[in-house]
């Protein structure tokens, strides 16, 4: 589904570019061919840090209790973007890594 799309949106006032920076390169790194881009967006809201794909939200920092992981990340846009893709070294084969995703966490059908 090469036409997915992700954004990351991040608090400039917390200096969170890094991070956001970080989280594309790992992003674009481990689907490379399966996505449109990444964008990032900064914000002025105090401590916002949300991930969408296609505009629907798969982190919220404050929802999500803190930052992800690169390894959960990863996993979450998986889900949303291509549910059989093997994520190499973050599991291992054969290997769902739902677990995690929250149970409260909205399942794809």
């Amino acid at each position: 589904m090469q036409n997915s799309h992700v954004t990351i949106t991040y608090c400039v006032g917390c200096n969170w570019l890094l991070r956001a920076g970080w989280m594309a390169q790992e992003i674009l790194q481990t689907f490379q061919g399966d996505l449109h881009g990444v964008t990032l967006v900064p914000d002025e809201t105090g401590g916002v840090f949300t991930v969408t794909v296609d505009d629907v939200l798969i982190w919220d920092r404050k929802r999500d209790g803190g930052f992800p992981d690169a390894k959960q990340l990863k996993t979450r846009i998986r889900d949303k973007i291509l549910p059989g893709k093997e994520l190499g070294h973050l599991n291992k084969r054969g290997e769902r890594t739902d677990s995690n995703t929250p149970k409260n966490y909205p399942k794809e059908r």
